[in-house]
């Protein structure tokens, strides 16, 4: 595993430390949760950002709707589910 050095507040590195011991894991893993989950969000909010602007745009989201009727209908291709 290759590593890097990161500056942190002091108060930062507490915090992590103390996750860390909380969840009896390394401090690295930890801080590795913690991007993914930022990362996630960051992604959902950039998500919503776009759609939000979609939306804005009239015509554009006359388009998205026309688009996810069509999808909707492969949907009732007749095929069963299997259970």
């Amino acid at each position: 595993m290759s590593t890097s050095m990161v500056r942190m507040k002091k108060k930062t590195h507490q915090t992590l430390r103390a996750l860390a011991k909380r969840k009896k894991a390394s401090m690295a893993d930890v801080l590795d949760q913690a991007i993914e989950a930022y990362r996630r969000q960051q992604f959902l909010e950039d998500l919503n950002a776009d759609f939000a602007a979609l939306r804005r745009d009239d015509e554009q989201w006359q388009h998205e709707q026309q688009e996810r009727a069509a999808w909707d209908a492969t949907a009732d291709d007749g095929l069963r589910k299997s259970e």
